[in-house]
């Protein structure tokens, strides 16, 4: 395969408005240079389907550029992995004890028993939000960190501490000890327009200041990508080249404002090729705000089981349900105790609007409730039985209560760290249980991945209390101190958790 080589030649061209540069060469003589004054004449025009150019129409990205990149910072993650020792006779490690689920420690026979630990390293960028030093970037770059080191535009560097994260919208706070450092200031991701010039900042391949430019592409889009069963997803997608590195960098507007939080890249090779997204400011903000008053993010819930009203709805399910426009979200199930249940929605109802905004699908409904904290009040536009009626909505916290809450609560799924799933009526008939959460994923920091817990065991109560699904497991906020449980194979199965 031959190898293409762009080779760029120079060539001399004066452009001076006053004047021109001729070279002269005289017979034994070095070149020189004489100055021949006199008027340029420009072409007036380039054909009749150009406009005329007025350059305050047209956006210069130098201003945002230079401006936003002092604020943007690269973030070195570095996680202190658990590595088995090897000793005269391999691992020790007992199949027997694994298959119980009996924790091992993976020591040296005849050794100190002691773990040994590796250091992996990642990097990311941030964005600096104040001057006292708090940077906003994405969870994943943090996640699972033991030391977090952050270097600065002007290549100062300082050891960086975790304020919070939040996995269902992949947003992290943290903060270094500086004063008087350059911010990036909050612009308004909903005023975003199709085609409006954006820049993306950050630290590709580890290239800091990295400045790349695009359009919006779409708004509201919804990947399914945050791992995380209750993820907010509503990106901002761009043409601007994004790549490993960018993650937690800046999307920023023509005016040097931030208006996202660059993500994620869709591509089947891991690199750019033309699709990246960005976490809308509108979120980013809200959840910053949160983590740094609050410690957590205080998520509102409506309390609603719901389905996009969009044209597979309108031709599969519309004829029997008397449904026929296409908008909005259908109610399909309400949560006993819940805002919405309060409030008196009905399974059945379709609801076209919050506060006024026009839902056009799931997305626009959980982003428009993320906005919100418990006890907030929203009007929802209901259309029920031909009509469309407003109802006011007092939204509620996971647990079903309208207040806020506070860092001694307990994020549960976030705690034991996998994904998780209702136990099917087969399985719980299989078991004979009534209910339960079964395990379908595990994440590396969590308490089940600690405790061994495999995938596929199915939790049954949590400190003592019965679990049946998801939903009940979510609205828990104690410290978890015990799961018990029951595998596929039918082995019961509990454990405690001690600090």
């Amino acid at each position: 395969m031959k190898k293409a080589f762009l080779i760029l030649g120079l060539v001399a061209v004066s452009a001076a408005a006053g004047g021109a540069t001729a070279w002269t060469l005289s017979a034994g003589r070095e070149p020189s240079v004489e100055y021949i004054e006199r008027e340029v004449e420009r072409t007036p025009a380039l054909g009749t389907h150009f406009t005329s150019y007025e350059a305050g129409q047209y956006p210069d990205l130098t201003y945002a550029a230079e401006n936003a990149v002092k604020a943007v910072v690269n973030i070195e993650a570095v996680q202190q992995i658990e590595m088995p020792r090897r000793g005269a006779y391999g691992y020790d490690y007992d199949p027997f004890l694994e298959f119980f689920g009996i924790p091992q420690e993976y020591g040296r026979r005849g050794g100190s028993g002691e773990p040994e630990y590796q250091e992996r390293r990642a990097g990311g960028s941030g964005v600096i939000i104040s001057a006292d030093g708090y940077i906003v970037t994405n969870n994943h770059v943090v996640d699972g960190a033991t030391k977090l080191k952050v270097k600065l535009n002007d290549g100062r560097t300082f050891d960086a501490k975790l304020v919070g994260k939040d996995s269902a919208t992949d947003i992290a706070l943290l903060k270094i000890e500086a004063k008087e450092l350059p911010t990036l200031a909050f612009g308004s991701s909903d005023a975003l327009r199709l085609g409006e010039w954006v820049l993306a900042i950050g630290s590709p391949f580890d290239l800091p200041s990295t400045i790349t430019a695009g359009i919006v592409s779409a708004k509201a889009r919804n990947l399914g990508a945050i791992p995380n069963d209750f993820s907010i997803e509503s990106f901002i997608q761009t043409d601007a080249a994004v790549n490993p590195g960018n993650s937690g960098g800046a999307l920023v507007n023509t005016h040097g404002e931030l208006v996202g939080i660059n993500t994620l890249i869709k591509s089947q090779t891991g690199s750019y090729v033309g699709y990246s997204f960005a976490v809308p400011e509108s979120i980013v903000r809200k959840v910053v705000v949160d983590l740094k008053e609050y410690g957590v993010v205080q998520r509102a819930m409506l309390g609603i089981m719901f389905r996009p009203v969009d044209q597979d709805f309108i031709d599969t399910e519309g004829k029997d349900l008397g449904i026929t426009e296409i908008g909005g979200v259908y109610v399909a199930g309400i949560t006993e105790g819940g805002a919405a249940s309060e409030a008196g929605i009905r399974k059945g109802d379709v609801i076209v609007a919050i506060d006024g905004v026009k839902l056009d699908g799931s997305v626009s409904l959980q982003e428009q409730v993320a906005r919100h904290r418990p006890n907030d009040k929203v009007r929802l536009s209901v259309k029920r039985d031909g009509h469309v009626k407003q109802i006011d909505v007092t939204l509620r916290n996971k647990a079903g209560k309208a207040e806020l809450l506070t860092r001694e609560d307990v994020d549960v799924v976030e705690a034991l760290g996998g994904r998780f799933a209702d136990a099917g009526s087969k399985l719980c008939r299989e078991l004979d249980i009534r209910g339960g959460v079964q395990v379908v994923g595990l994440k590396a920091d969590g308490l089940l991945s600690r405790a061994r817990v495999k995938q596929g065991f199915v939790i049954t109560h949590i400190n003592d209390k019965p679990v049946y699904s998801v939903s009940e497991m979510q609205r828990l906020t104690e410290k978890i101190r015990s799961i018990d449980g029951i595998y596929p194979n039918g082995r019961s199965a509990s454990y405690m958790f001690v600090e």
